[in-house]
């Protein structure tokens, strides 16, 4: 690996060569915060001998591959453009152009290219801010990446306009020395970034950046999993043809499918959940060593294929509106949908493999049903109520049987494997009902106490719907009501805390809801009775309903929610 290193400054650095943003790159990821550091410290407190430290680049044939200083070189061209059109602004037409000659410029065919050259922005940043004249609007479909060069634009754009109408608005000076005073300022700050110091290291070719690139995004840099694997897998996978990057392309849909979800998902939190399904348990600190030691050059394809096909299951299980669900499946929606309530994430590797099993035909709706029910069973009691918390034996527990089921062959292996974790393993680590029930009887909700409201409101639906024997409730149409009002037309004597008991709530239509209102109780035992909704002994047969009643019925349905209900 042949490497040289030289003193330089930023101007020179663009005046010399054009500069490109490999494939391997993650997108620009500054935000507020450091870009007005960079303002700050290059601009503001510049005393003309400023360092920005190391500047890596590689030879990319009719361009510079940039392998570190990528977020700077961006930032040094977003403020090099709004200065630009601040000397435009001014009437500083020669200075305007000087500028952009770093901007954009021919090459030795004579064609026009833009010194810094990305993919993963484009056409937003050559469109809309290296564009010399009238750049178009911001696109309505901007993405992330978008978003943030055009924040650290308008910031510096907003800068210097204040630096100009300063200028301007000297009580003391005449319109020309104002004019004198404004190209001075904006001169001063062109000569500083310009004047910049780094270090600036070249390489041989692409595979020694790769390498580079590792090394400095290993060690205390700020680099994701998620980044370094796709440095991995675009270096393994080089595309035959130029205008073709087949492995880019594939990662950028993985990237849009993630960007696109309402759900809060990460890339890297996903490879490592599909790493798990499937290979050795490792945490995803130290996952990138073991999938650079398995996925090879052969591989690489495939395990990228992988990727794609399963961003798609990973998001759905997460966000389940995501996917069109058949009838048939709507038990599977459901129990993913409690999962989310109940803000899990350590089954998400078994999930993952039983989604990916289902949609390759290897499972039938009945297993994957069941397996799914029984997890949120057991994260109902274990997670919502117990509030136990989650040991890495949890997460290994899931992991291993992920892995296992990827592995079994046959139909009747798989069944056997996702029955055997069913009995050996949630169950036997589901909480004692003595566990259990403090954590039930605790559960409340009125408008002053809403926090708990989603879980209370699940919990009203699938006791309501595993007692009725006709339609089931919709949850999305149905309200929550309280036995005892919150807001009594006379004093019950109930403290709110009672009110709000899981004991004294019931779920019924809102039709229902209004026709009972703030009645009294032997009212609504009446209207309840003849209306054709399922309503618990315990409310029909009682003649009064006080404190005892609600203690009475918060324990029996607690009772109930742990042996038949959510059993598992």
């Amino acid at each position: 690996m042949k490497i040289t290193c030289l003193d330089k400054q930023v101007g020179k650095l663009l005046a010399e060569s054009f500069y490109r943003i490999p494939r391997f790159q993650r997108p620009y990821s500054w935000d507020r915060t450091n870009v007005e550091d960079f303002w700050k410290d290059a601009v503001v407190e510049n005393g003309g001998q400023y360092f920005i430290g190391n500047f890596v680049v590689y030879d990319d044939k009719s361009a510079m591959g940039v392998v570190d200083g990528q977020q700077r070189l961006t930032t040094i061209t977003l403020l090099l453009c709004a200065l630009r059109n601040a000397f435009e602004r001014e009437g500083f037409a020669n200075l305007a152009k000087g500028i952009h000659n770093l901007i954009e410029r021919s090459d030795i065919s004579d064609q026009l290219l833009y010194v810094l050259q990305t993919q993963t922005s484009y056409p937003y940043l050559q469109e809309h801010i290296q564009k010399f004249g009238d750049p178009p609007g911001t696109p309505q479909d901007a993405g992330p990446e978008e978003q943030l060069l055009k924040q650290a634009f308008q910031y510096f754009e907003g800068n210097l306009a204040e630096i100009v109408k300063s200028a301007k608005n000297h009580p003391s000076l005449s319109a020309d020395k104002k004019r004198a005073k404004i190209q001075e300022e904006l001169t001063k700050i062109r000569d500083r970034i310009l004047g910049l110091k780094l270090i600036y290291t070249a390489l041989e070719n692409d595979d020694d950046a790769y390498i580079i690139f590792e090394t400095l995004n290993t060690r205390g840099k700020d680099l994701t999993l998620s980044d370094l694997v796709k440095s991995h897998l675009v270096r393994l996978l080089k595309p035959a043809n130029k205008g073709v990057d087949l492995a880019k392309d594939k990662w950028d849909k993985i990237s849009q499918v993630f960007e696109a979800s309402q759900a809060d998902l990460s890339i890297s939190t996903f490879i490592h959940h599909l790493w798990l399904s499937r290979y050795e348990y490792t945490t995803e600190k130290k996952l990138y060593k073991a999938l650079k030691a398995r996925i090879k050059k052969e591989s690489a394809a495939a395990f990228l294929a992988d990727l794609v096909k399963e961003c798609e299951i990973y998001r759905y299980i997460q966000e389940p509106a995501y996917r069109k669900w058949k009838k048939e499946e709507f038990e599977m929606r459901d129990s993913l949908l409690a999962m989310n309530l109940f803000r899990i994430k350590q089954q998400l590797p078994l999930v993952l493999s039983v989604m990916r099993q289902y949609e390759d035909g290897q499972l039938k709706t009945k297993h994957v049903r069941s397996i799914l029910s029984a997890i949120e069973n057991f994260h109902f009691s274990f997670t919502a109520i117990a509030s136990q918390r989650s040991s890495g034996g949890i997460s290994f527990m899931y992991a291993l049987a992920g892995r296992d089921l990827h592995k079994a062959k046959s139909l009747e292996a798989k069944a056997n494997c996702l029955q055997d974790f069913q009995k050996d393993k949630l169950a036997s680590k589901r909480p004692h009902y003595a566990e259990f029930e403090p954590g039930f009887l605790e559960l409340k909700y009125s408008t002053q106490m809403s926090k708990q409201k989603p879980l209370v409101k699940y919990i009203l639906t699938k006791i309501y719907q595993a007692n009725s024997s006709g339609l089931p409730i919709d949850p999305e149409q149905a309200t929550i009501e309280h036995l005892a009002a919150e807001n009594p037309a006379k004093s019950t004597g109930l403290s709110n805390e009672k009110v709000a008991s899981i004991g004294n709530l019931i779920l019924i239509s809102q039709a229902l809801n209004n026709e009972l209102a703030n009645k009294d109780f032997a009212e609504k035992v009446k209207i309840l009775n003849s209306a054709k909704v399922w309503v618990d002994p315990v409310i029909l047969n009682a003649k009064t309903w006080g404190p005892a009643e609600i203690e009475q019925r918060t324990k029996l349905l607690a009772k109930e929610a742990y042996e038949k209900v959510w059993a598992v």
